[in-house]
This record gives structure tokens, C-alpha cells and sequence, in this order.
């Protein structure tokens, strides 16, 4: 039941986006009991946005978590995702944030968890 919604200011390419999403699969397992099966991803490109007051090259990823996470989690999926995002967009991890939601009422295929 993981959700993770990347926006970014540049453009994306079908290959790239298919290395993000392979390896965001594996990233949401640094949350124990998260995996690919259950992760749906969606990812915008070309937004426009403004970080900083410019518009430089920049990304906002949300990371919706049915239950709670650990501090331990949540640190090392920022510093993974910052880096895997660096690598494959070339956005600097100083133009990401990162935003984590814990939901506690998530539903599926007409009922709820």
C-alpha cells in the first residue's frame, strides 16, 4: 500500500522512467513489510516549479505509507532516493524534498485495510 508521487522539473524519458521505477520498487523495501506488489507509483514531468525563488532543475517526491515508518526508515529512503534521483535525473539532492504521509484508513478493491 505504498504510493510514491515524483514531480519533476525536467523532462523524463520512458527508459528513465522505467530505472526509477525498478529501483524504487527495491528502495521502498528499506520499510519493513513494503514491497513492489503492493507500491503504485505515478510520475509527472515537466512541472513547473520554483525552489529556492528559480526555477533550476528541482523535484518533489511523496511517499504515502499505509501504517508508521522508523526514523532509521525514513532516513536512509531520503538519502537513497536524493541519491538515486541525482543519479539518473541529474537534479542536485539540494533541490529535492521528500515527504513522507502515514495513512491509517487506506482502501482497496472496494473495502479498507
Amino acid at each position: 500500500m505504498p504510493y510514491i508521487e515524483t514531480k519533476l522539473s525536467t523532462s523524463l524519458s520512458k527508459e528513465k522512467e522505467l530505472t526509477l521505477k525498478t529501483a524504487l520498487g527495491k528502495l521502498i523495501e528499506n520499510f519493513p513489510g513494503k514491497t513492489e506488489n503492493w507500491l503504485m507509483l505515478d510520475f509527472a514531468d515537466n512541472c513547473h516549479m520554483y525552489f529556492k525563488g528559480t526555477d533550476e532543475p528541482c523535484a518533489y517526491v511523496n511517499i504515502a505509507l499505509f501504517g508508521k515508518g522508523s526514523d532509521e526508515a525514513y532516513d536512509k529512503m531520503t538519502a537513497d532516493v536524493c541519491t538515486l534521483l541525482a543519479k539518473e535525473t541529474g537534479i542536485s539532492p539540494d533541490r529535492i524534498y521528500v515527504k513522507y504521509e502515514e495513512v491509517f484508513h487506506w482502501g482497496w478493491n472496494g473495502s479498507n485495510f
